[in-house]
Order: C-alpha cells, then sequence, then structure tokens
C-alpha cells in the first residue's frame, strides 16, 4: 500500500492513511505487552505517591490522599518515532501526543493511536519527501506523568534564528505547551546572556487564551486582561530555566531545544532534543545580514512580527486559514495564515516565506520554516487584514519586517556566501590561520574557507555522536565496530581538507562526562574534580585500550592514501607520559608513515613550564589551549558564575606564560599554535602573538576571514622581510 501512495496527491494519501491506521486500531494488542504496560502505570503511579508526600503541604496531601485512593494518575502519551528528532529534521509535530490519560483502557487505547499516528497523512507524506525508509521508520510510545502546567514553554540554548551560541532564548505562555507549539498564541520571549546568566531582552505579549486541564479533557478558556498582559514567569523562574538549559546543552555536547512546564513552583523538563536547523541558518543568516542593507526604505514597511528563520523571500501572497486550503499554495507564494500545524507542511514546502499570525519563534511554523530553509515571520497580528491574495510582498525572516513590493537590492552589491567571498580574495600569510572543528556534517562546507586547514580537530563531538562508551565496545567485543564508527567521521574531515593538515586532538573526556555516554556509568569512576582528574595523557597511559582504538582509525586513513590527518595529545601534564604515549603510537605503526607528525597540547601550566624537556623528548609541534590553561593558571572554573567574572585570557599571568611558550618554540624551532577561545575573540592577542613569531592560530569557522585579514596587516606592517624556512611551517624574522 505505502509503495503505490501517490503522496503528491492528497486523496490518495488520505485514503492509504486511513486504511493504515484502521488496521493498527482495530487490531488487538497482545496480552502479555498490555500487563507489561498497566505493571508500570501502576508503578507511575506510585513513584507520584512518593513524590508528592515529599512536596505537598500537609492539607494538599490529605486531599490527594482522598483523590488516589480511588483515581490512578494522569499522564501524557507521546510518540518518539525513530526518524524523529534527528540532527537534520526535527519532524516537528508529525505523530501524535496525548494529554490528560487517565484509566487502564484509555491508557491502552492511546497507545494504539500513538502508533497509528505513524502514518497520518502529514507524517507519511513527511518522510517520503526527505527520503526516509517507509516500512522501516518505528515508533516508541512513552508515557509520562501529567504536568498539570500552570505556565510552559519552549528554550533554545542557542538563539535559534541567528545560532548566536551566547544566547539562550526562552518563550513562555499560561497553561499547557499545546497552544505555544500549535502557535495558537504569541508567547513571551526572553533572552539570556548564557556566559553572565543576565537576560537581555524580555518581549512580553498579550496573551487572551490558553489550554488548560478540565474534567477528563482540556477546553480553551478566557484569560483576563491582569494575567494576559503580564510578564508570564519571573525572572528569577527565567534564570532558573536558564541554568537547566545550559547544564542540558553540556550535558548533550549539543545545541537543544527543550521543553519545559512549571506547576507548583517546580520546573519540569518534559523533553529535549537536538536543534535540527543550524547550519541551515548559517547559511541563510550569512545572505540575509548583507539583505539588510539592500536598499529598502522604510516607507515601504507593511508591519513587523518575531523574526523566525533567517533570508528573504519574495512574492505573491496567498492566505488560507485552515489545512484545507493548502492546494492554494502555488510555488514561489507567500504563505499568510493565522497559525500552521503539521497538516500545513505541503504547502510550506511550495512558499518562497512563511507569515503567520500568531505563535512564537518555537513554534510549529518557526521550527519547520527553519527546517526547510524558508525565511519566516511569526507572530504578525492582524496581517491577514493587511493583505490581499496576490499582493507582492518581501518577508526579511532575519528581521521579522514585511515589506510592499519586490526589495530592490543596492546593485552594486553583490551576495555571496562566507566561502564564496573568500574565495574572491585569498590573502596570503605567513602564519597559518587553521579553524577548529567538531561537526562532521559542517566539514564540506568549512573546508571552502580561506583557512589553511583544522588545527583543532575535537574528538569528543564525534564520540559523543556514536552514543555509546568506547569500554562497551571493547567488553562485547566489537572494537571494529568503534573503530570503522571513528574511521568514518575522520574521512568526513580529511577528504574535504585535503591535502591541507587535519590535527586530530585524541579523546580528553572528563569522566562526568564519559559517563553520560551508553554504559559509561560502569566503566567512569565518580570524582570530585573531573577536570583535574583521570583524563587526557595519564589516561591513555593508564589505560589505552580505547586510545589504541583510535590509533588504529587513524591509520585506516593513512592506509587509504590520504596524508594529511596527524595526531595532537591534550592535557599533557608530565614529561615522562609524552614518553609512553610514543611508544604507544610507535606500536600501532603510525610512525612508519614518514609524514606523520605527533603533538601535544600545552594548557597545564606544568607542561608550559616544562616546555624545553618535551621538546627534547622529540614533537611536531605545540598548541596552546588557552581555556583550560588559563582556568588553572588563574585558578578559577569559567564555567561557574561565581567567579567567572575572574575568568581572563587577557591577564599578565596567562600573557607572560604565552610569550614564554612561544619563545621556546621560536627557540628551538619547533612550530607552535593556539586553538583556545581566545585566538577567536581577541584580535589584539592574535597581534601580539603574530609579533612573538607564532606559527599558526587556530579559530572558531566564524572568525577565519578577519583573522586572515587581521594576520596580513601585522605582518605587512611590523615585518620588513620575512624568509620561510624549508618547510614552510617555521619562519625567521629580520629587523
Amino acid at each position: 500500500l505505502l509503495s503505490v501512495i501517490n503522496y503528491d496527491n492528497s486523496h490518495e494519501l488520505q485514503q492509504g492513511s486511513k486504511q493504515i491506521k484502521d488496521l493498527i486500531l482495530k487490531s488487538k494488542m497482545s496480552e502479555k505487552l498490555a500487563r507489561e504496560i498497566l505493571k508500570f502505570y501502576h508503578e507511575l503511579s506510585a513513584k507520584e505517591e512518593q513524590y508528592l508526600k515529599k512536596e505537598l503541604s500537609s492539607s494538599r496531601k490529605a486531599v490527594h490522599s482522598l483523590k488516589s485512593a480511588y483515581k490512578l494518575p494522569l499522564v501524557a502519551v507521546r510518540s518518539s518515532a525513530t526518524a524523529e528528532d534527528l540532527p537534520d529534521a526535527s519532524f516537528a509535530g508529525q505523530q501524535e501526543t496525548f494529554l490528560n490519560i487517565q484509566g487502564e483502557s484509555h491508557l491502552l487505547l492511546y497507545v494504539k493511536e500513538c502508533w497509528a499516528s505513524l502514518f497520518t497523512e502529514r507524517a507519511m507524506y513527511y518522510r517520503h519527501n526527505h527520503g526516509y525508509d517507509k516500512i522501516k521508520v518505528g515508533l516508541a510510545v512513552v508515557v509520562q506523568h501529567m504536568i498539570e502546567s500552570e505556565k510552559s514553554g519552549i528554550a533554545f540554548s542557542i538563539d535559534p534564528v541567528n545560532n548566536d551560541k551566547n544566547k539562550i532564548v526562552i518563550e513562555a505562555i499560561k497553561g499547557l505547551g499545546e497552544y505555544i507549539v500549535q502557535g495558537k498564541v504569541t508567547p513571551d520571549h526572553y533572552e539570556v546572556e548564557k556566559g553572565s546568566l543576565t537576560i537581555s531582552v524580555k518581549e512580553i505579549k498579550k496573551q487572551h487564551i490558553k489550554f488548560v486541564k478540565k474534567g477528563r479533557g482540556n477546553v480553551e478558556v478566557k484569560l483576563n486582561k491582569k494575567e494576559g498582559d503580564g510578564q508570564k514567569i519571573s525572572d528569577e523562574e527565567i534564570l532558573k530555566l536558564a541554568i537547566f538549559v545550559k547544564d542540558i546543552e553540556k550535558h548533550y555536547y549539543f545545541p537543544q531545544d527543550i521543553e519545559w512546564a512549571i506547576a507548583n513552583d517546580t520546573v519540569f523538563i518534559v523533553q529535549s532534543r537536538p536543534i535540527t536547523t543550524i547550519k541551515k541558518n548559517e547559511e541563510a543568516g550569512k545572505k540575509t545580514k548583507d539583505e539588510k542593507s539592500s536598499g529598502v526604505t522604510q516607507n515601504q514597511l507593511l508591519f513587523s512580527g518575531a523574526p523566525a528563520s533567517p533570508g528573504i523571500g519574495v512574492g505573491p501572497v496567498s492566505i488560507i486559514m485552515s489545512p484545507k486550503e493548502i492546494d492554494k499554495i502555488k510555488k514561489g507564494d507567500v504563505m499568510v495564515a493565522p497559525q500552521t500545524n503539521p497538516d500545513y507542511v505541503p504547502a510550506m514546502k511550495k512558499a518562497a516565506a512563511i507569515v503567520t499570525e500568531r505563535g512564537g519563534r518555537t513554534s510549529h511554523a518557526a521550527i519547520v520554516s527553519r527546517e526547510l530553509g524558508i525565511p519566516a515571520v511569526v507572530g504578525a497580528e492582524g496581517a491577514i487584514k493587511k493583505l490581499k491574495n496576490n499582493q507582492v510582498v518581501s518577508v526579511n525572516g532575519e528581521t521579522g519586517d514585511v515589506f510592499k513590493g519586490a526589495i530592490i537590492k543596492n546593485k552594486t552589491q553583490n551576495f555571496t556566501s562566507v566561502s564564496e567571498r573568500s574565495h574572491h580574495r585569498r590573502l596570503k600569510t605567513i602564519t597559518k590561520v587553521y579553524v577548529n572543528l567538531a561537526e562532521p556534517e559542517r566539514a564540506a562546507e568549512v573546508a571552502k574557507l580561506d583557512s589553511d586547514g583544522v588545527g583543532l580537530l575535537r574528538a569528543e563531538f564525534m564520540i559523543a555522536e556514536i552514543g555509546t562508551h568506547p569500554k562497551l565496545f571493547i567488553k562485547r567485543k566489537k572494537q571494529q565496530d568503534f573503530i570503522m564508527k571513528l574511521t568514518h567521521n575522520l574521512l568526513s574531515f580529511v577528504k574535504p581538507f585535503n591535502p591541507r593538515p587535519v590535527i586530530y586532538r585524541a579523546t580528553d573526556f572528563k569522566t562526568n562526562e564519559y559517563a553520560h555516554l551508553t554504559g559509561g556509568k560502569e566503566f567512569e569512576p565518580h570524582e570530585e574534580n573531573p577536570m583535574l582528574g583521570f583524563r587526557g595523557a595519564y589516561r591513555y597511559t593508564v589505560d589505552s585500550d580505547v586510545f589504541m582504538m583510535e590509533l588504529r582509525a587513524i591509520r585506516n586513513i593513512w592506509e587509504r592514501g590520504y596524508r594529511n590527518l596527524h595526531l595532537m595529545i591534550p592535557f599533557v601534564r608530565r614529561p615522562w607520559e609524552l614518553i609512553k604515549i610514543k611508544d604507544l603510537v610507535k606500536k600501532s605503526g603510525l610512525f612508519l608513515f614518514k609524514d606523520f607528525e605527533l603533538k601535544i597540547m600545552v594548557e597545564v601550566p606544568s607542561s608550559a613550564l616544562e616546555l624545553k624537556e618535551f621538546i627534547k623528548l622529540g614533537i611536531d609541534g605545540v598548541s596552546v589551549g588557552t581555556n583550560d590553561l588559563t582556568m588553572m593558571l588563574l585558578g578559577v572554573d569559567r564555567d561557574n558564575e561565581h567567579v567567572a567574572d575572574l575568568y581572563d585570557e587577557r591577564s599578565t599571568a596567562v600573557t607572560e606564560v604565552l610569550e614564554y611558550i612561544v619563545k621556546t618554540c621560536v627557540l628551538y624551532n619547533v612550530p607552535c599554535s593556539i586553538c583556545g577561545q581566545a585566538a577567536s575573540d581577541y584580535p589584539d592577542m592574535v597581534e601580539g602573538l603574530v609579533k612573538l613569531g607564532i606559527t599558526s592560530v587556530s579559530v572558531n569557522p566564524d572568525a577565519v576571514e578577519r583573522t586572515r585579514e587581521l594576520i596580513y596587516n601585522i605582518e605587512k606592517k611590523h615585518f620588513n622581510s620575512i624568509k620561510r624556512s624549508s618547510n614552510d611551517q617555521k619562519f625567521f624574522i629580520e629587523q
């Protein structure tokens, strides 16, 4: 049935969906499975009792005890499909969620309803268009305690519109969270600075309705003016949520999209999933920043809403009031609607831009638009009255503005991507400019930048993506599976950068971070201070199994003919550690390749002060990790908000140690680089290091162009003549 449906024919899709869902709903659930579900349902009830006894006041405990004597708990029955919440596709809202379910028969019924929702028209269409297998996709049903939210919302650990990683974005409404996702109400919008945990933006929106539990169902009720017009959550709750968000992102090593709820003054995290739109937003954002200054005059502005998905879309307006009208949307139209839900997706895919009257940056319209790479403005009250069908408008998804007519761009302006612009003007510098990378999916695009290679390839993201603790592979005698997964990830970087070097920093998980991987708790000791604990080079010398698998993956790359992958050892404390590391590398056979290089990170004060000893033992280069080095020199944890203000890479202690490291490397003719955050953030520091003779800097992708230009101007200004050494890695300065 799935193979013969014409997915572009809405009638065929509807009929096929109905047949499949009917088959599932009419099928009898096995008694064994039903018993298992009900067993855990009753256990959930017992856990709720324990929690409430602890949390409720004595009077409320008494009331609850009377109720619970004859009532089973309310639960939410939610879907979790195998193709849902992937790093590149959210599948937002494609399967069903059922709230306030109570009682055994209802629970079993809605579990089946959840299974059947795998074959709604919208879910089938979405999977078809994303190229996912129509049969192999599966769906798990999650049964959670129902939180009768007084307030609820969404939070992002980065700004989902422009990918600003220094921001936490929180949106909040009164009542159950369903209305924020559906876009039926426009939420308050708050922004928190991630580093200082200070609230930088508060946009308070009027809320006229909320969704609440009543009896055994949910109903829409009107809000009075005082409740609807005020700030939906307190500043204290905003900051409490921000701390949760920051911790969750740290736990998953990836920006997160989080659903939350507040009940009885307690914050509940309902769901966390990866943000699916990072790469698309970066590409669209590059264009939009240029387009902001495209010659649009203010009198062309029709109205503004909340920016939801970056880019500029131009086309004729097509207003639709419900999903039944999606056939009205033609390719290139600007779709205008009160709000969207998953049933709108086929129309959204055709649109040049999307405008909704309700909803915030975390609504369905916003999330799906970002995923599709379509400019969108949401929460634009009155948009439908202000626009007419077939009227040509321009939608700026980064600023939230909608303009009359087609935007006339400045004719002298050249709209190109960062990679294209950098290709037009390749500046030559003696000091190499490398890039820091972690995510395999970004490698091909970042390789187009004007960089000399990858100066820091972090292993941790790749290991986290594999998801299972390396030791568990060893325990199961599946080392080859781990090695091949890592080899595949390494190829993602080595291929697009070839022949430019890629410096792989071996795993430097702390024990608490390693423990989060599947099976991790079995292998990781508990440490009071993991930052100064069992990590880096010392860990490899004590327990080399995982390190040897990494070396095998690197050797696989060399055996395939690539000569640009090299190894860097992190968190080296003492020279004797390097001796043992070199023995392990020799054992792996990597030293048989004459061009293979072994470098070390200098990020511990002891390795900086004993640098001459390390150089005498034989290393091919040094890279300074300013993040850890600064923390240990100043005795400051930069992630601790109580002392974070003391963290400063430009303090005298740090700059003097950096000067010593660079001068020592220049003296012994050893390539020296810096790869910490400081190289991306502080041009004055880069200038000082270049003058000292550092051979390269490694910066974040967004800083490559400006760093190259900065170094070009420094070298032009300060060096009378520069002679390259024979390997083009070292240079001497004549003044």
